[in-house]
């Protein structure tokens, strides 16, 4: 599994369904961030959407009339929900042609938390025939693709509190969750942090906290309000990763990237995070949040990841489906 830095062939993401589970009656009002984040991607590579068919197609299109009509291609695709991380293939290269191949994982709706999830389940054999490629079938072994993340050197990162948690395969042990990961997705080093964050309904994943940025680097989100509850579960895997060494043996060098101050909706703590960024192949999408932390995010990613621009897009409405643009989106590697 190639790292998110290495260079895409496209970016993949499913356009929202109205009646979904992630925006009830709130639909209208995160459209617009969609369209920014399709906008910025464009610029990088060729974006691929899944809709439901023709006249979704159609008022997409619409909605996407600056971008160049080449960079954006449609596949009829049907979703539940639109968080592509997660029910999308997580795509592999390997030696042998084609190089290019996908994996299908089982998604049951982090734990069943919404249902349903039968379209969503369904996309990645429905990808891998769209681009027709090999298709590596894995249905029994529940796994997101926000819950991991790779330095295409083979080292994964992931969470405790996610991949061990009993809502996703329960007849599994970490060792047995190890070896299929190694197998699967052609790692050997599994580095493991503990809780996530506050709000977030998928039980912790790694990439609402600390991502690999480079083969040995990552950027770990902290919380300096010693009263706030991601104070110390943060600062806990921020020790972890001190001490922590990939696949060579080599230690982790570890940058920091503020959190967002708390947002509420309805009760809720919402997952805000910066760490839910995407690297595109020439620019950065970056949740913002309108407040303080915004500006510290943005310069620490711009030191962090030079070569690219760095794209800030408000993201107050996209919250409150409970993800942000890594969620949203699935790169797709350039091969040969």
């Amino acid at each position: 599994m190639p790292a998110e830095w290495e260079p895409h062939e496209a970016t993949w993401i499913s356009w929202p369904q109205p009646g979904s589970n992630s925006f009830p009656g709130s639909l209208d009002r995160v459209v617009p961030t969609f369209v920014a984040m399709v906008e910025a991607l464009a610029e990088s590579e060729t974006v691929r959407i899944n809709v439901s068919g023709a006249e979704q197609e159609k008022c997409v299109r619409k909605l996407l009339k600056s971008c160049p009509p080449e960079r954006i291609e449609f596949f009829p695709i049907p979703t539940d929900e639109p968080w592509c991380r997660d029910h999308g293939p997580i795509f592999v290269v390997r030696e042998k042609a084609p190089q290019l191949a996908a994996v299908n994982f089982g998604f049951n709706a982090w734990g069943y938390k919404l249902s349903p999830f039968d379209e969503d389940n369904a996309v990645p054999p429905a990808v891998a025939a769209a681009l027709q490629i090999p298709l590596f079938d894995f249905p029994n072994f529940i796994l997101e693709g926000g819950s991991i993340d790779v330095n295409g050197r083979g080292t994964l990162l992931t969470t405790e509190s996610c991949l061990l948690n009993a809502n996703r395969n329960p007849s599994l042990d970490r060792a047995a969750i190890e070896k299929k990961l190694c197998d699967k997705l052609g790692v050997t080093t599994i580095l493991w942090l503990g809780d996530g964050i506050e709000g977030d309904d998928t039980d912790g994943h790694v990439d609402d906290i600390t991502r690999f940025i480079g083969p040995s680097t990552v950027i770990s989100a902290i919380e300096e309000d010693e009263s706030d509850p991601n104070f110390e579960p943060l600062k806990r895997n921020l020790d972890r990763l001190h001490t922590m060494r990939i696949a060579d043996g080599e230690p982790l060098h570890v940058l920091t990237l503020p959190m967002p101050t708390r947002m509420m909706r309805g009760g809720q703590r919402l997952p805000a995070s910066y760490a839910n960024f995407y690297i595109a192949n020439t620019v950065v999408l970056v949740p913002v949040f309108g407040e303080r932390n915004d500006s510290w995010a943005i310069s620490a990613l711009h030191e962090a990841l030079p070569t690219r621009r760095i794209v800030p897009i408000d993201c107050r409405e996209l919250i409150w489906g409970l993800g942000a643009f890594h969620c949203l989106t699935q790169q797709q590697p350039a091969v040969g």
